[in-house]
């Protein structure tokens, strides 16, 4: 897929790695549309994206909120959902609020939400990205959410993508990233994300940027679809 004059919807779209894919977009020649579920980021995200991308709210945990931007913005090519979905359990499972682990799974249900409700409006060749994690497939002490969550995401994608076809469907699947997830400042937030990475072999958080790079990677080839690309600094190798 050549994304000059193609119609794109990023979710999640005005901060971290969602917003470095709508910028990422933008400069490609794609009409983006970068969706939040608040205003916070929307002075930001619109310096960053300019006149080329429009700014809407919705909240992919609300389907009649997905069903009317979809309706209203079809038909388009690109679907990329970045968005967390809320917050994410960690610690112990044997000692973890079980509310707090059904709840890490708001970014399943926005992810199921936007391709069940996007797809009808999708063009024949369109494309869907989804953003998944490594602790899918390698969960370190604390993150037995994250991990379970990750697995769900990438096994979705995989079944789901014969449905799809012509329309294709992929993951990209980040390792720690510096990006606003992580709220800590200063030599907090670098000693923790030093901390996370030493062991790789590539010994440094990745950036935003790094991973749009991989999304726009599988929009663009179209014999990819199912697969599930690693942007980890190494982070799942022995």
């Amino acid at each position: 897929m050549d994304v000059r004059g193609r119609r794109a919807i990023v979710l999640g779209g005005t901060s971290g790695i969602g917003l470095a894919a709508s910028r990422q977009l933008v400069a490609a020649g794609a009409s983006v549309t970068a969706c939040s579920r608040s205003d916070a980021n929307a002075d930001a995200a619109a310096a960053a994206l300019g006149d080329a991308a429009s700014l809407r709210r919705v909240d992919v945990l609300d389907r009649d909120g997905l069903s009317a931007l979809f309706e209203e913005l079809a038909p388009f090519d690109i679907l990329v959902n970045a968005a967390t979905g809320g917050e994410r359990a960690s610690g112990p499972f044997l000692q973890m609020d079980l509310d707090g682990f059904q709840g890490s799974f708001r970014k399943l249900w926005g992810y199921t939400n936007s391709v069940r409700l996007g797809a009808e409006h999708l063009t024949e060749d369109g494309a869907i990205v989804l953003v998944s994690g490594y602790p899918a497939r390698k969960c370190n002490p604390g993150a037995i959410a994250i991990s379970t969550v990750g697995n769900a995401v990438e096994g979705f994608v995989r079944g789901v993508a014969p449905e799809l076809a012509p329309r294709r469907i992929n993951v990209v699947s980040p390792g720690v990233i510096d990006t606003p997830m992580f709220p800590m400042q200063g030599e907090a937030r670098s000693g923790f994300l030093t901390n996370a990475t030493r062991n790789q072999p590539i010994p440094r958080a990745g950036t935003a940027d790094e991973v749009a790079t991989a999304i726009l990677f599988v929009i663009g080839n179209d014999f990819m679809t199912g697969a599930t690309v690693d942007v980890d600094g190494g982070a799942l190798l022995p």
